[in-house]
């Protein structure tokens, strides 16, 4: 990213139009009632509209969230665009775009940025449409994948480019960069330049050149990515804990499941330019909207089954190999194509007796990871059905090639419709 991006970042929320009261004069001095007109009817009309347009404004206040996208598409060629996207982040909500590369996520983001120009649709700051506004004056805040510093400038140089480009007082900027500073960990590293700076340390400085200048929401593009895992893992909670003090409504664009179940109030999952399933991150892990979604988010074990029957209790289906299971109860039609999706943590070996609605299944162990805290199995079941199962790395001894009995609740088995 050039200067020409970091000046556009860096210089956000700019000052309004001085003009505009004057021309709000003029506009008021035109609507003014004529001569002639009563003026007992002219005052009752301007007290009762100024009073609706009053609660009209309160209750678009009350209800706009903080961040909008509202049905966005960018088109790239007949053929290739992304969209419509529609999602809502509200006030201090942390907001995860998760996606495999390509679906689309860095596009919404640039587009809500100011980088990218939507084809179609709106984007909203607190009711306010900002789509067709520059960078620089949506008061929006982004981090920069590769960081963007400038590399011939100090930390605080870098943290006090955008107040600069305002003209900001000097004793009123000093003070803002080493806030900033301090609310990242770096209030004694002011003198150095990037180069003199470890990867973390580099990514905490991008973070505060973004807070310094209070945008109302905070935008990451993938800030982590380039980082080693011990370190990523330390500055994920590291950010979450951060935006939480700062009170900050942010969007985060990864695709490392791990980042957004950890990070994320919500989560929006993407794929192939639209909007798979939005909810929470238990609820997109343990209630996936369709098999894309149950197979992207965490592990899974998706096969194919064909509807029998449903009851108050459980749903039947059956397996092209003919494996009958127990599902959570859902409606489906005579001879509906689904996916079971089966979580491997749900997955148990047992040596008694089963609880009364499991799937009891005879399987053999066909390959063995240690993973230190958990132990990932691969099995082959009845009728052949290859199923991989986690379990703590000290529940029991599992030998490659030795035969086990498993069990499923059959509320642990959950029905998607098929995209096959």
């Amino acid at each position: 990213m050039g200067t020409n991006a970091n000046a556009s970042i860096a210089g956000a929320a700019v000052e309004g139009n001085p003009g505009a009261a004057a021309l709000t004069q003029t506009r008021l001095a035109s609507d003014a009632p004529q001569a002639d007109a009563n003026p007992l009817t002219y005052n009752s009309m301007t007290e009762s509209q100024d009073k609706a347009a009053s609660e009209r404004d309160r209750a678009m206040e009350a209800k706009a969230p903080e961040l909008e996208v509202r049905n966005l598409i960018k088109r790239y060629s007949a053929r290739s665009l992304v969209g419509p996207i529609s999602f809502s982040v509200e006030a201090g909500e942390f907001v995860s775009l998760l996606g495999p590369s390509g679906c689309g996520k860095t596009t919404t983001l640039r587009c809500v940025a100011g980088f990218e120009t939507p084809s179609e649709g709106g984007i909203f700051l607190a009711g306010d449409r900002i789509d067709e506004k520059p960078p620089n004056r949506r008061n929006i805040g982004l981090v920069f994948q590769n960081y963007a510093l400038f590399p011939h400038l100090t930390v605080f140089e870098n943290v006090a480019f955008g107040l600069r480009l305002r003209r900001t007082d000097k004793a009123a900027m000093k003070e803002r960069v080493y806030r900033a500073l301090d609310l990242v960990g770096l209030p004694d590293l002011a003198g150095r330049r990037p180069e003199q700076l470890s990867g973390g340390q580099q990514q905490r400085v991008a973070i505060a050149r973004s807070i310094v200048l209070e945008p109302r929401v905070l935008l990451f593009d993938e800030p982590l990515s380039n980082l080693d895992l011990k370190l990523r893992l330390q500055m994920r909670t590291e950010l979450r804990a951060l935006q939480r003090r700062l009170g900050k409504t942010a969007v985060y664009v990864t695709h490392d499941q791990g980042e957004a179940l950890a990070l994320s109030d919500r989560v929006v999952v993407m794929s192939e330019g639209r909007v798979e399933q939005i909810g929470s991150p238990r609820e997109i892990y343990e209630r996936p909207a369709n098999a894309f979604v149950a197979e992207f988010i965490g592990n899974s074990n998706l096969l194919d089954v064909t509807f029998v029957e449903t009851t108050t209790e459980a749903t039947t289906v059956r397996t092209k190999a003919g494996l009958v299971l127990h599902a959570r109860s859902r409606s489906c039609g005579p001879g509906s194509r689904l996916v079971a999706v089966i979580r491997p943590e749900h997955i148990r070996i047992v040596s008694g007796d089963a609880k009364p609605d499991d799937n009891r299944l005879p399987a053999i162990i066909t390959e063995v990871t240690y993973l230190g805290q958990e132990i990932q199995l691969q099995l082959r079941a009845a009728e052949n059905t290859a199923l991989m199962a986690i379990v703590q790395g000290r529940a029991m001894d599992c030998t490659l090639g030795s035969s086990v009995v498993i069990a499923i609740a059959c509320t642990d088995i959950l029905l998607v419709e098929s995209e096959r």
